[in-house]
């Protein structure tokens, strides 16, 4: 009996395993993890900008108040009015969509975008030509503020969330 023992040979083990390559496993959980954090990168990157809008655009009207009542300049107003609605337009619509329009399409595109008529038929009314006319008759010109102001507010507080 001890005879047969002897004769066995000893066990032997195949070569470790490599590190590299992965298995298929390995690189399909490392693409899954690089999606996800360029999927998280850009969630954030997109957050910070639209609460950054949000702040500067009523930081600026702010300013443009501050600088009417200082110095009451009709014309200057919707001119200044007119541009940060403009840009930020631009900066949350396609700029094909916002860039062209002008006069009364442009104040219709701003009354889509509350659910209102204000603009084309209110207090917005003014920035239509208000910028180019020195002198203008502005009626109310905390209506026209107060209008931009919640135009604001809705549009860069709906995209915040959205």
């Amino acid at each position: 009996m001890n005879n047969a023992l002897s004769q066995l040979k000893d066990i032997h083990l195949p070569p470790p395993v490599n590190w590299w390559p992965p298995a298929p496993g390995w690189w399909l959980l490392a693409v899954l993890v690089l999606a996800a954090l360029l999927a998280l990168a850009w969630f954030v990157r997109r957050r910070i900008k639209r609460v950054d809008l949000y702040q500067l655009s009523l930081q600026e009207l702010a300013d443009i108040r501050k600088h009417y009542a200082e110095e009451p300049d009709a014309q200057r107003l919707a001119a200044e009015l007119s541009r940060l609605l403009r840009r930020v337009a631009i900066t949350l619509w396609p700029e094909a969509e916002v860039a062209s329009l002008t006069g009364k399409d442009w104040l219709a595109w701003l009354d889509a975008r509350i659910d209102g008529n204000a603009f084309t038929e209110g207090a917005g009314r003014f920035l239509e030509e208000g910028a180019y006319r020195p002198g203008g008759d502005l009626q109310d010109a905390q209506a026209l503020l107060s209008l931009v102001e919640g135009w604001l507010k809705k549009v860069t507080r709906e995209t915040r969330h959205a």
